[in-house]
């Protein structure tokens, strides 16, 4: 333990300057609730921010099958969190994560008499009407088992490690703050997603290879398409169950792995963007990981990653730092600036004429 500590130590608070980015270390649950008490919106999308996730969160403790007592104890518990301040920094910069979170595993939850139809047609008509074809048929029709790995490790491996990687980066390399960020961009990307899915079912190509155009309903199972094969291949059950039993399960639009992937690569940018063409060739590989698996068409890729090209945007001209690629890491900041949207009008001298 001391050692690692130590190189954190010397490559990384040897840059540390006292200022108003130092992390906050009170235990007094009293000031954040004097806080709270004469909280005032900064401004209305501030106060937009709130409310929405905050009634998002209010509609999944309304449709969740437990008792009072549970969702007593689930309230104080997150309260507990919110309120320590040393916690509360975290959390609150996490909420639409935290948010998306909830209401992805209780989407199963809404009755289904509140839910629309699900669409079968769909997604395979606007695929061929716009791309000529039905891209993922025809790179799911011949399968190997090299194939099969090469799809299976970014698809069922790096996609669940790499937010957690890309997130201790930010926090050490990005400037102070850019964390918080990147917790909106992710959080809003996946909660916006879920709520698409939920909104506007639709079957994945697995739905057709193993039903065809047949009317879809919401007491049918899951299917893990080709990740079946990584769990015949292995011996023992990693995926099947699971997607059998997903919340989501006909969440085909749009794909939120491309959206992740997308996202991803954007942040990557931002912190080492002398790598952009790794970053960005890592979406192309799970973009076509998809397709092979039978997850989703390439229309639902492309949704994912315009959402995710719209949050980071949004981000990025609103609450993003400008990185200094003279500072090595979050300590080296003194102060931080932003996008200026003026600097960037393309036209500033600009006089309509005179009629």
């Amino acid at each position: 333990i001391r050692k690692p500590y130590n190189l954190y130590r010397y490559y990384f608070l040897s840059e540390k300057q006292t200022n108003e980015f130092d992390l906050n270390w009170n235990l007094n649950p009293m000031d954040s609730i004097r806080k709270l008490y004469h909280y005032k919106p900064r401004s209305f999308a501030e106060g937009l921010h709130y409310t929405f996730l905050f009634s998002t969160i209010l509609f999944v403790f309304i449709i969740l099958p437990v008792s009072f007592f549970v969702k007593f104890l689930i309230f104080a518990f997150f309260s507990f969190l919110f309120t320590v301040p040393m916690l509360s920094q975290f959390f609150f910069s996490a909420l639409p994560i935290l948010t998306w979170v909830f209401f992805y595993f209780s989407a199963s939850k809404i009755p289904t008499s509140w839910r629309p139809p699900i669409s079968v047609k769909y997604l395979p008509s606007m695929e061929t009407i716009f791309y000529g074809d039905n891209l993922s048929d025809i790179l799911a029709t011949s399968t190997n088992m090299f194939l099969d790995l090469l799809a299976w490790f970014p698809y069922g491996i790096i996609h669940f490690s790499v937010p957690f990687i890309l997130a201790a980066f930010i926090f050490l390399f990005a400037p102070p703050t850019a964390l918080r960020s990147y917790a909106t961009a992710f959080g809003y990307m996946n909660l916006l997603g879920v709520i698409v899915q939920s909104t506007l079912p639709a079957a994945p190509p697995w739905y057709k290879v193993l039903y065809g155009l047949e009317p879809a309903d919401y007491s049918m199972t899951g299917s893990a398409g080709g990740l079946g094969r990584i769990d015949k291949l292995f011996g023992f059950d990693m995926y099947s169950s699971n997607f059998a039993n997903s919340p989501v399960i006909f969440g085909a639009f749009p794909s939120l792995h491309s959206g992740a992937a997308t996202m991803e690569a954007l942040f990557l940018s931002y912190l080492f963007p002398r790598f952009k063409p790794l970053w960005w060739g890592y979406v192309f590989w799970l973009w076509w990981c998809t397709m092979y698996l039978t997850h989703h068409y390439f229309i639902d890729l492309i949704a994912g990653s315009c959402l995710s090209l719209i949050c980071f945007a949004t981000v990025k001209y609103t609450t993003l730092p400008i990185r200094d690629r003279n500072k090595f890491c979050r300590f080296s900041y003194t102060k931080l600036e932003y996008v200026n949207l003026i600097s960037l009008d393309p036209s500033p001298n600009y006089h309509p004429l005179n009629d």
